[in-house]
């Protein structure tokens, strides 16, 4: 690229309007990750009113479930930048075949990952976890596992619109899935209207209903929303398409790999965290709670910035795709930033939400503490992850994701708890600088692969 074009598209594209345009396709996205961790917090914050054993356990529990789920979660992660590329390129055509592809694989992929969810419970016993947590997770985490291949379905759909930048209605659909959610879960868990009272597995139970809920309503939609119905894969006609399923996978699976080091180090935190005690362990899962509500704002912003990268690789326009990335973790950090600082200013008045029990909300206030710091890390990371996808570099990332957490974090967290005795807390800092160590060596790959 010459020096005249670069400066004629940076008059064309500013980084105002990069921010600007990336919060805009970002919005309806944020608050659908939103709307999706919101369903959590509701569930932790009504099992927490039934005891800090049912809290643990469900820390427990969501640390496998997601651990597992994450994998598959990945390969849909690839529809939206694959669809965003093709439209860059003008193919439309070639979008809908990544739906029907996308849909088989990552359907086959759900089932597969539903049953090992399903007899992974069988090893909680083996995890020197308390007695009465393990009785509350079994049954807890099999509910779930039934869930995997509806929300791998509604994923698919979800990204492939977000793809084509239709972002509303998925966003719609998962607030109305927390409203379906919350109520099922004050008839469920506490035995209201005449509903057995189930406790933990009622929470479960409506988290089931509520993804199936969230699959049928955006299937509805692409059925019948004149847009998007071109797209409508024929499935009974499917005929695998070995060049875009070698294309999904290729940038789809090393991003589930991605994800599996990243929550694989927070489960086993949690491992490590449920050998100091239920109350360490259900402190842990409100910090983690409400870190991810800020987590899934830059998710948001991962996504949009994943799609414009995408579309301006897809154009040949390197000169926006670098501009398009560092407006993007330009965003993430600023905002982690104000989030930081709302987590130092409350983090004794948080815990409050969750449950009443003292010595839960002196821990969970130190845990959110060390959040406000690692905040802006952890943006960074999220985003740097999002628009290295977007340019379809995905085998850095991985390995940068396993040394982050697997080589630098968890090893000093277990070095700063257990030899030093800073409890739980000493594995949250751990944590926090492999987060910092990921935002560094991620930020920085994207500077050089998009280098001008």
């Amino acid at each position: 690229m010459t020096s005249s074009e670069v400066s004629t598209n940076s008059k064309n594209k500013s980084y105002r309007l990069h921010l600007r345009e990336t919060a805009g396709l970002a919005l309806p996205v944020i608050v659908g990750q939103l709307g999706i961790i919101m369903m959590g917090v509701v569930d932790n914050a009504m099992v927490g009113r039934i005891g800090y054993y049912p809290l643990a356990a469900s820390a427990l529990a969501n640390g496998i479930f997601f651990l597992i789920f994450v994998v598959g979660m990945g390969v849909t992660y690839a529809v939206s930048p694959l669809v965003a590329n093709a439209l860059g390129k003008g193919n439309p055509e070639l979008c809908g075949n990544i739906l029907k592809q996308a849909l088989m694989i990552n359907l086959l992929i759900g089932i597969l990952l539903g049953i090992v969810t399903y007899f992974s419970a069988e090893l909680f016993p083996y995890m020197n976890q308390k007695e009465k947590v393990v009785e509350y997770a079994i049954p807890y985490l099999r509910i779930l596992s039934f869930s995997i291949p509806m929300m791998m379905v509604f994923l698919t759909y979800k990204h492939f619109l977000e793809g084509l930048s239709i972002m509303r209605p998925a966003m719609v659909i998962v607030l109305l899935a927390n409203i379906t959610n919350a109520a099922a879960n004050y008839c469920l868990i506490y035995g209201n209207f005449g509903f057995p009272r189930l406790e933990l597995n009622g929470a479960g139970i409506a988290t089931l209903g509520s993804r199936l809920f969230m699959m049928v309503m955006l299937i509805i939609f692409m059925n019948r929303n004149k847009r998007v119905k071109k797209y409508r894969p024929e499935l009974l006609h499917y005929k695998v398409d070995w060049k875009v399923t070698k294309e999904i996978l290729a940038l789809g699976l090393p991003s589930g790999i991605q994800y599996f080091f990243e929550v694989g180090a927070f489960f086993f935190t949690a491992i490590m965290i449920g050998w100091f005690g239920a109350q360490q362990l259900a402190a842990h899962q409100i910090a983690l709670n409400i870190a991810s509500i800020t987590y899934m704002v830059v998710v948001g912003i991962s996504a949009a910035a994943a799609i414009r990268v995408a579309k301006y690789v897809g154009e040949g326009n390197q000169f926006e795709t670098k501009r398009a990335g560092l407006s993007a973790l330009m965003l993430a950090a600023g905002f982690m930033s104000l989030c930081g600082i709302l987590f130092f200013l409350t983090n004794n008045l948080l815990p409050e939400l969750y449950i009443n029990n003292p010595e839960v909300k002196i821990i969970a206030a130190s845990l959110i503490l060390i959040a406000a710091f690692f905040q802006i890390f952890d943006g960074i990371q999220c985003v740097g992850l999002g628009i290295l996808r977007g340019i379809a570099d995905v085998k850095y990332p991985t390995a940068v994701t396993f040394i982050a957490y697997w080589i630098v974090g968890l090893p000093l967290g277990a070095l700063l708890a257990f030899y030093f005795d800073l409890n739980v807390q000493g594995i949250w800092i751990g944590l926090s600088v492999g987060l910092a160590t990921s935002a560094g060596l991620l930020s920085f790959r994207f500077i050089k692969k998009t280098k001008t």
